[in-house]
C-alpha cells in the first residue's frame, strides 16, 4: 500500500488560516485533524463532523506530517 501524496490535497496560502496546512478547498487545518486523532476520533467520526472531508484527506494529513517529521533536522 503506497503512501498518500499529501501535496494533492494540502495547501499553504497566507490568507487562509494565516498560513497554517489546510486542507485545499477547507479551512480545515492539518493541526485540527491530527488533533482529533490524537483525541481518540474515528475516521468515521472526524468525517461525520466535517462532511466536506474523506478519508484520502485524513491519511493526507498523517503523510504531511510524517513528511515534516522525516526533514527535521536534529542539532
Amino acid at each position: 500500500m503506497s503512501q498518500v501524496d499529501f501535496k494533492k490535497f494540502i495547501e499553504v496560502d497566507p490568507e487562509v488560516r494565516f498560513g497554517k496546512p489546510v486542507i485545499k478547498g477547507t479551512r480545515i487545518s492539518v493541526y485540527d485533524v491530527l488533533q482529533l486523532l490524537a483525541s481518540g476520533l474515528t475516521h468515521k467520526e472526524i468525517i461525520a463532523d466535517f462532511p466536506q472531508l474523506k478519508d484520502k484527506h485524513i491519511l493526507a494529513c498523517l503523510a504531511y506530517a510524517a513528511n515534516k517529521e522525516r526533514i527535521i533536522k536534529v542539532a
